[in-house]
């Protein structure tokens, strides 16, 4: 009798944590599509109040140094304190910043909008994955991750690219668009809140609290190369992303001269979705031939964004963007899955929040950099700097891939 009360709880268990993996997966994809409502509607904030392409990258840096500062500070605090106190907290900036978006548009509040939504990224982005892991563990005990990675990874760049397509939808059709958007993902966050509340925690707390000290990129188990690889492969997708959509808003808007917030919000989504379907499909593939296919594809397809912007041709562009777009999430998904691999569980939460440091770290660079560099050269000039130098660190990382390879057949 005791056996199977035994077996009924063990199976109740795993199918509420299977369920709570599903409910993670779809708190996670609305908080990082919320972080991109804005994107589209930028050239409506410059026509409303007279912003230069200059301030908006200022509005962008304070994304960047807020999801960088809550990294730093707390990315890695949910391994002792528990993934859902960390996860709420996270959704509760980001509820603060959608307010602020509604009741203070000038620029000190769309600053500390973002600033806040960073902050909110910087707390969800690696507890989320970690528990996700952890939520697919204990579903599947002894089965294969591949499930995590695909979910993780499409739930990142999924919903990236769906906050700019579900913005731009709203802000083309509605009679409020710098508001509407905001109380729509307002309910969504607060629904994400409820629902997290009610799931299992997987972290125990240690009996002795670690000492308090703030992030730091750390090399996760025994292979630094190997982390070194992976940092660049989550440096360079989150480089790309970052520098296409700080260029689509204005290319469709002012070289294209179309003022459709709904196109604005497609091409970034379409190159967004392909990084996250690419990482779906390419769950048959090795990690070596992942790999590949995503240096492949990101060399193909950087030179024809650059050249899409100075025909200009948003086909072209667009092409461009979507098959480095791929590569892109092929990268991500690699990268991402290989740190949660080595990392022991305890040091997993700081493992992954490290990693995602470097990330952001490379969506700030490309839009702060283009902001500044514009101020002197050409956007098209400006672009093809940038991208020059991804190529450049894509061939360094390819070289030191291929000698670990040759290390581990030796």
């Amino acid at each position: 009798m005791t056996s199977s009360r035994q077996e009924v709880g063990q199976k109740t268990g795993s199918s509420r944590h299977g369920a709570a993996f599903w409910i993670v997966a779809a708190v996670f994809t609305v908080a990082l599509a919320f972080s991109t409502v804005p994107t589209p509607l930028y050239p409506l904030y410059q026509r409303q109040d007279g912003f230069s392409s200059f301030t908006i990258t200022v509005i962008f840096a304070a994304y960047a140094i807020g999801v960088i500062t809550a990294l730093l500070l707390a990315g890695h605090v949910s391994d002792w304190t528990g993934r859902k106190r960390m996860l709420l907290a996270g959704l509760a900036s980001e509820a603060i910043a959608g307010v602020l978006f509604l009741v203070w548009s000038e620029l000190p509040g769309l600053i500390l909008a973002r600033f806040l939504t960073g902050a909110g990224i910087g707390l969800i982005t690696a507890t989320a994955t970690a528990y996700l892991l952890e939520l697919h563990s204990a579903h599947r005990p002894g089965g294969t991750r591949t499930r995590f990675e695909v979910v993780s990874a499409a739930a990142n760049l999924g919903g990236l690219g769906t906050g700019t397509l579900i913005a731009g939808a709203l802000a083309e059709w509605v009679r409020s668009p710098l508001h509407t958007p905001y109380e729509v993902f307002l309910v969504l966050l607060a629904l994400g809140a409820v629902a997290v509340a009610t799931l299992p925690e997987t972290v125990t707390a240690p009996a002795q609290r670690p000492a308090y000290r703030p992030q730091r990129p750390r090399v996760a188990g025994n292979d630094k190369l190997a982390y070194l690889i992976a940092a660049v492969g989550v440096f360079v997708p989150f480089a790309v992303f970052g520098l296409f959509t700080s260029l689509a808003p204005s290319f469709v808007a002012g070289t294209l001269h179309h003022p459709s917030r709904f196109l604005a919000g497609l091409v970034i989504f379409l190159v967004i979705g392909m990084g996250a379907a690419t990482q779906a499909l390419s769950g048959l593939m090795s990690p070596r031939q992942r790999y590949l296919l995503g240096m492949v594809a990101l060399a193909a397809g950087l030179p024809l964004l650059v050249a899409g912007m100075n025909l200009p041709s948003l086909w072209v562009f667009l092409a461009g963007g979507m098959i480095a777009g791929a590569g892109a999430g092929i990268q991500f998904k690699t990268s991402v899955s290989s740190i949660a691999q080595i990392a022991a569980p305890h040091e997993r939460g700081e493992a992954l929040a490290g990693i995602f440091l470097i990330g952001y770290v490379g969506l700030a660079v490309p839009a702060l950099g283009m902001g500044l560099a514009t101020q002197a050269v050409p956007a098209t000039t400006a672009v093809i700097w940038f991208a020059g130098a991804i190529l450049v660190l894509l061939a360094g990382v390819a070289v030191l891939h291929s000698r670990r390879q040759a290390r581990l057949s030796a």
